[in-house]
């Protein structure tokens, strides 16, 4: 069997680069190809206080690993007691002895271990010594910029939802159970759902408005589209965030439904406005632009 290791958060184009690789290898000697991930992120163990927020779940990372097409997902549960196996012993006991894994490929800069002091050469070098052969992929680009689940999370987190699409290779979601609001919305004629994410660590785009496709997983309606606010709704002098989604033309109760949102485009910035009046006037026009 082929492996390869990682995290793997949002499954980009970068990590899809490699799994292609994996699976002409794995074609061309005639064994199965694996992806092996983790079900937490490392640094939630080794170093909880600098955990990057997440662009995937564990369920949405392992089924946008198995439409790659995959023969196996591996999810391995990461502890201290993980963290601190050194790559040597990680290679034999993990991937050899437990896994079966003969030939192992890594990203150009992947790095596992105790303390990720290792590096592709020390791979190379233990994989003689107890049988894996440790082959090496290439770096994918994206202009000047390296395709990273770190630049992907930069780009939402600055309302790049369009560059992040095209790194990504699919479209940013977030799925959350609708709950009870304000209603402020109802009273000015665009009611709204308010989502409470699933994941707490589930990273939220920059504050704004967005054009987004909306649909249930309760099976109330299929995808529409549909024009959601991050923010705090500083015309009525709100305090929490709160992600609110309108469904145009949509009349049905969906509290204690479950929603996916897919982001497709930032249309403005969340901004105060004069009156309740002035707001209607750009809700209206923000959703000419959803449609775009």
């Amino acid at each position: 069997m082929i492996a390869t290791i990682g995290f793997f958060d949002g499954v980009h184009i970068g990590h899809c680069h490699l799994i292609k690789m994996l699976k002409k290898v794995a074609r061309e000697r005639g064994v199965k190809s694996c992806v092996i991930t983790f079900d937490r992120h490392p640094r939630q163990v080794v170093q909880p206080e600098w955990c990057p927020e997440m662009l995937t779940t564990l369920e949405e990372k392992k089924q946008l690993l198995e439409a790659t097409g995959i023969d196996r997902c591996e999810v391995l549960h990461f502890d201290r007691e993980m963290a601190n196996q050194s790559a040597r012993d990680f290679m034999l006991h993990t991937l050899k002895e437990r896994l079966g894994v003969s030939i192992l490929a890594t990203g150009y800069d992947n790095r596992f271990g105790h303390n990720r002091s290792e590096g592709f050469d020390d791979y190379v070098r233990y994989g003689k010594e107890i049988g894996i052969e440790v082959i090496r992929g290439d770096e994918l680009t994206d202009g000047s910029n390296n395709v990273s689940s770190s630049s992907i999370r930069r780009m939402l987190k600055e309302g790049r939802i369009e560059d992040a699409t095209r790194c990504l290779g699919h479209e940013y979601t977030i799925t959350g159970t609708v709950v009870a609001g304000e209603h402020i919305g109802r009273t000015i004629g665009f009611p709204t759902a308010n989502i409470r994410p699933n994941d707490s660590n589930k990273l939220i785009p920059e504050k704004g408005v967005y054009a987004v496709d909306v649909w249930s997983e309760n099976e109330d309606f299929s995808s529409r589209r549909a024009m959601l606010n991050i923010g705090t709704r500083p015309t009525f002098d709100g305090k929490a965030t709160t992600i609110e989604v309108h469904i145009p033309h949509f009349e049905g109760n969906l509290y204690g439904k479950t929603l996916t949102i897919a982001f497709i485009k930032k249309t403005r910035d969340e901004r105060k406005f004069d009156s309740p009046e002035a707001l209607v006037e750009q809700l209206n026009k923000d959703l000419i632009n959803i449609e775009q």
